[in-house]
């Protein structure tokens, strides 16, 4: 299955605890444009390991920044590893 229909999937499900009122505006918001972000990758042609896109794309930076927003705007007193800015390649050459 496509990255992006997972996120499709993903964006459904987050609508519908939108509407339930357990997933906050904002957040929902910021789920869309993850999916927007993804969407607009061109994934298909890439071969390699995800760990070198990751660190190379700025767009995958723009992501877990969204991310990290959803998760710190969340109530509750959990304690989960958050998603952090991986510095460029540049830096590790």
């Amino acid at each position: 299955m496509p990255l992006a229909e997972d996120v499709d999937f993903v964006l459904h499900l987050a609508e519908g605890m939108a509407e339930r009122g357990s997933l906050e505006p904002q957040a929902l918001q910021d789920l869309g444009a993850i999916g927007r972000i993804i969407g607009e990758m061109d994934v298909r042609g890439r071969a390699g390991l995800w760990a070198d896109t990751l660190t190379a794309d700025e767009a995958w930076s723009e992501v877990r920044t969204l991310a990290r927003r959803i998760l710190v705007a969340r109530p509750g007193t959990w304690r989960q590893p958050l998603p952090s800015r991986v510095p460029p390649q540049h830096i590790y050459d």
